[in-house]
């Protein structure tokens, strides 16, 4: 089907990405030698932060106590509805068993990691919706230890707000330190932290690619990109929320895509109008991250109809999508590559970003098409258990013995050879590999 691009864009998330590779590499060899006197002098360096890095409880206390009570209402409140939503994601995970055979009983048991590192941005803007979203669902999935970390401001340390979050949430310690020293720490196990198991949050292009370069050794939510924002619309969508809702995403910074697929062109133009003005209208630094992203990485698609609409999306995999389109119950139907989707005008992505309760750690860059976002699941390993009697294992034996000198492997036939062997001395088996 044809498509109409009244906007195309002239850059992609990819376009202009630093090669901080070996930037990164660099940094992490040097803090894996030296240590917390490393990661010091690196803090020092891109923090401008020499204060004490692992808050103690009365540091913790003297932050929260600077957190306005209408401020901790509302981070209690979003607390709890993350909480409540990963609970429920928890509940879908059981310990199960069946018998394969008779007296051959296999299972599955859930085991969450033991330790983990959430990374909360503290740059550009304090992500206090991050400490929620990571720390409360390493919580409810039954992690031992749980570190927060977050880049400090020079004089003042991490946020207050931030403090407050993440100690709510269940931080068992605070780091002040960010960026690739901050992942470094958590994953080498300084400052006489535990050794993480997985490293969850987003951060900048640096924290992205530390976390690249050590996934293998320790375990990480996704390689996250820049955020991006994709909402279909059809004639009975209210242009002005739906010119609102890009902005709003757009602000997240100079390279976050947003993208309008639509049937109606009227509503396409009328959006089009409307956006510059509500860039305008933003606080400086807001204005600026919206006007180049959606200058640089806004498209705008009129496809013939419904149909096509959905297909299109799919085929971009948006991190955020939202439906304000008549029939929500179709789209839902319909719809299969997205990170998080808000379906209607009466949700929107700024509800999942901060309060609503599902998590806003989720894939960028297309990602949508092989993976969800972060929740409790990212921190339980999905294992299997297996036990047998003597006679249940008898066929078990045969087969493995018969397909392992099949594929040429002799020692896997032997390990059921010497089963049968003692279990049934008195009893001839076929082993061989022959028809």
């Amino acid at each position: 089907m044809t498509r109409d691009y009244l906007k195309k864009a002239t850059l992609t998330s990819a376009s202009g990405a630093s090669d901080v590779h070996e930037t990164v590499v660099s940094i992490l060899d040097d803090i894996k030698a030296g240590g917390d006197a490393k990661a010091r002098e690196y803090a020092a360096k891109f923090d401008k932060y020499e204060g004490n890095v692992l808050l103690t409880a009365d540091e913790i206390d003297a932050a929260c106590a600077l957190v306005p009570e209408k401020l901790k209402a509302d981070i209690r409140f979003a607390h709890d509805n993350v909480k409540r939503f990963a609970e429920l994601q928890k509940s879908t995970v059981a310990d199960v068993e069946m018998e394969i055979q008779p007296g051959y009983v296999a299972g599955q048991k859930a085991i969450p990691v033991d330790a983990a590192g959430c990374y909360v941005p503290g740059g550009r803007y304090s992500h206090i919706a991050s400490a929620i979203m990571t720390v409360t669902t390493a919580k409810v999935a039954g992690c031992k230890h749980i570190t927060a970390c977050s880049p400090p401001r020079p004089e003042t340390g991490v946020a207050p707000a931030i403090v407050y979050a993440a100690h709510i949430c269940g931080a068992d310690k605070i780091l002040a330190m960010g960026g690739v020293q901050g992942v470094a720490a958590m994953t080498y196990g300084l400052f006489d932290l535990p050794q993480a198991n997985i490293l969850v949050g987003p951060g900048n292009q640096f924290v992205a690619e530390a976390k690249r370069i050590l996934f293998g050794s320790v375990g990480i939510d996704m390689i996250a990109g820049p955020t991006d924002s994709l909402i279909l619309a059809d004639k009975t969508a209210d242009a002005h929320i739906v010119a609102t809702d890009l902005v709003s995403q757009a602000e997240h910074g100079y390279n976050s895509p947003v993208w309008l697929v639509t049937d109606d062109r009227a509503l396409a133009e009328d959006v089009m109008k409307r956006v510059p003005e509500l860039i305008e209208d933003l606080p400086e630094l807001n204005r600026d991250n919206a006007f180049a992203a959606w200058r640089d990485y806004a498209e705008v698609i009129v496809c013939a109809d419904r149909v096509d609409m959905a297909k299109c999306s799919d085929e971009y995999a948006p991190e955020h999508l939202t439906v304000m389109a008549d029939d929500l119950d179709w789209w839902l139907e319909n719809l299969t590559c997205y990170g998080s989707l808000f379906l209607g005008e009466e949700t929107t992505v700024s509800y999942g970003d901060k309060a609503s309760g599902t998590n806003h750690v989720l894939p960028t860059s297309g990602a949508a098409g092989y993976t969800g976002g972060l929740s409790v699941h990212k921190y339980m390993k999905i294992v299997t258990w297996q036990r047998a009697t003597q006679e249940a294992s008898k066929n078990v034996a045969i087969a493995t013995a018969r397909i392992s000198r099949l594929e040429g492997m002799e020692g896997h036939a032997r390990a059921a050879d010497v089963r049968l062997a003692k279990y049934f001395p008195d009893e001839t088996f076929d082993l061989t590999a022959d028809g």
